[in-house]
Parts: C-alpha cells; structure tokens; sequence
C-alpha cells in the first residue's frame, strides 16, 4: 500500500514538471512567432513603401501641371477626322470641305464610318482613333466632327503616355469637353474647345480669325478681340491657365479620376437648352465641391435657350449674378463660345491675362 502511495505522487509530481516544461515551451514558441510575424510586417511594409517610391507613373497619374504647346497648322498639314461621341452625318461634310479648302489634307478615323447605338462605332474603336492619331507622326491635328454623348465612356481607355510623347491639337466642342479636359489634365497639353460640323459652313469672318489665331499662330492674342457683343459682369485683373467647357459635362467630372481642377485658373462655361434652374442646380455643385474657391476669373459662354421651366425660377442672369456675384474676380458673359455663332474657339490649359478694365484676355500662346 505504502509503495502505491509513492508512486501516486511520483507520476502526479512528473505531470507537474511536465506541465510546467510544456508552457514554457508553448511561451517560446509563441514569443517567436509572434517576432516572426511583426519582423515579416516590418519588411512588407519597408517594402510596400519603396514600392511606392519606386513605382513609375503610369497613365493614370495626374499631369504635373506643366503646360505643353502642340505645334500650329499650316497648309499641308494632315488632319485626322474622328467622331469620338455620336457618329458622323451629312453635317460632317461641311468640316470636310472647309479644312480641305484651307490647303490641308485630311484622313478619316474608323470611327468617321462607323455606327454603334448612337455612337461612331464602339468604345474601343472610338478610343482607338485617338490613341492611334497621337501616336501617328504624319497627322498633325485631331479634329471632332460631332458633339452629342459618349466621351466619357473613353476616356479610361486613352493611353495619356502616348498623347504626352506626341503633343498635337485635338479640338472640338460639347460633349468633347469630357476629351479635352481629361487630356489636359493628365498630360499638360493644350486643348481646344473649338469649332466641329456645320460651325464651319459658309462661316462669318470672325470664326475664321479665331481659327487662324488659334490653331495658325504662336503669338499672343486677345480672346476678346474678336466680337465686342459680349458684357463684363464684373471688372477685375485674374491671370491662370483656362480650364471649362460644357457645363453639364465638367460637373460629371465630380468625383472621378478625372475632376477638373479650377485652382488658380480661369474658368469657361457654355451650355445649351438646360433650363435656368437645371443651369443653377449645376453651379450650386461645383460651389459646394470647392470649384469656385481660387478661381482667378471666369468666362461664361453662350447659354442658348435657357429657358424657365416655371414663372417663378430664375433667369439665367439672375442664376449667374446670385452665384457668382460675391466672387472678387473678374467676369465675362455672353461670350460666342459654345453652340452658338459665330464660334469662338477657346484654347484649355492655356496661360491667359483677364483685364476687364482694358476689355482684354490675353492668351500667351496656344500654338507654337
């Protein structure tokens, strides 16, 4: 009986020891994953963030802000024609015939002959001819010859690298907008909100010139030299690159990739058949996105039929001097930009001087 005792606390003694051996084993090795771990931590960290240091820009970086002139035309120069929204009609024709009797030539995008839903061709031809267009030395210029919908649909698919290495105009208006601030602002090159289609049949003197001083010259000019029908909302002194377009087409930048950026600039708005208060819903957007915080000036285009929708809502100049009517900048209105004659072309991403006092926005150079 006594032996059975003894042996009872010896295998009760040696469960103990066992116990004790077996924590402290379990503490060491937990210990040591646990520094594992942390190092393995450390490193993908000390690893993610050269990543990041080391990582090259890619196509979806924003521009760093400087600003590249394309070369000017001249006669000879080739045009490339595409239809990056609604597809070509018998409108297009008249770009055609004027462009051809300026002396240029001109070659035509696939898109130029090509159909899908209501758009000239597919997304990925539409993306194609501009990506293809820039990266052709022999084309000198893009033009648009259709406004209407479907730029946004692209704009993900345009390789900005490409157009950053093979600077050259790209032009068009409306719907274009969403092209021509998306290339500015990822690349720096100077875009043009700028006639397309019937704006240039049988076309006035005043179009003409702004064709000539836009695209032919790399000289300083004055935007406001060319028709004196517009008014000044309010006299000030602004410098800054011009930025805008379409209405309708900078608010649906909001929240993406590729947001306009209005800081320290000079903004260009123009809209067409939007109702006054559908026209007030738009500003009151940007204004709360920040959009009118450091404007250096602004420049409203044409507003063609800006009707009232009620007897009660706001004129259209009633929306522009409620909105913007506290801004210490200077304003313009009722400039002929937009869908209006005569079209005045307005050069994007281009350094410009606003002097109301001395009826003056002088663009520094939008060709070179």
């Amino acid at each position: 009986m006594r032996t059975i005792k003894t042996n009872k606390k010896l295998l009760i003694l040696s469960l103990i020891l066992g116990s004790f051996t077996l924590n402290a084993a379990k503490t060491t090795s937990t210990y040591t994953i646990k520094k594992s771990t942390n190092t393995n931590i450390n490193t993908n960290i000390k690893n993610t963030a050269n990543s990041s240091i080391n990582k090259p820009n890619n196509q979806n970086t924003k521009a760093n802000n400087e600003t590249i002139i394309p070369k000017g035309l001249k006669p000879g120069d080739t045009i490339g024609l595409i239809a990056p929204a609604n597809y070509a009609n018998e409108n297009s024709a008249a770009e055609v015939e004027y462009l051809k009797n300026r002396g240029f030539n001109v070659v035509y995008g696939q898109s130029y002959y090509s159909k899908w839903h209501g758009f000239g061709g597919t997304d990925s031809v539409r993306a194609k001819d501009i990506n293809d267009m820039f990266a052709n030395p022999n084309i000198n210029a893009i033009f648009a010859v259709r406004g209407g919908y479907g730029g946004i649909r692209i704009i993900d698919k345009l390789n900005y690298d490409v157009i950053k290495k093979n600077p050259k105009i790209i032009s068009g208006f409306s719907d274009n907008t969403t092209l021509l601030l998306a290339i500015n602002e990822k690349t720096g090159l100077v875009t043009f909100h700028g006639p397309m289609a019937d704006n240039l049949k049988n076309i006035p003197s005043i179009t003409e010139n702004s064709f000539n001083k836009t695209f032919m010259s790399n000289q300083p000019y004055n935007l406001l030299e060319f028709e004196n029908t517009y008014s000044i909302m309010k006299n000030g002194r602004g410098n800054g690159k011009i930025t805008g377009g379409n209405l309708s087409l900078i608010v649906a930048t909001l929240g993406t990739d590729h947001e306009i950026n209005t800081d320290g600039k000079i903004l260009f708005i123009e809209e067409v058949n939007e109702p006054s208060y559908r026209v007030d819903r738009m500003l009151q957007q940007l204004k709360l996105a920040g959009k009118f915080d450091k404007l250096q000036g602004i420049i409203i285009g044409n507003f063609r039929n800006p009707k009232q929708s009620d007897p009660t809502d706001m004129t259209i100049d009633e929306v522009f001097y409620d909105v913007f009517g506290k801004l210490n900048i200077p304003i313009i209105k009722d400039f002929k930009s937009g869908h209006v004659r005569p079209f005045i072309a307005v050069p994007i991403g281009a350094n410009a001087t606003m002097d109301t006092y001395k009826k003056q926005i002088i663009i520094e150079k939008s060709t070179k």
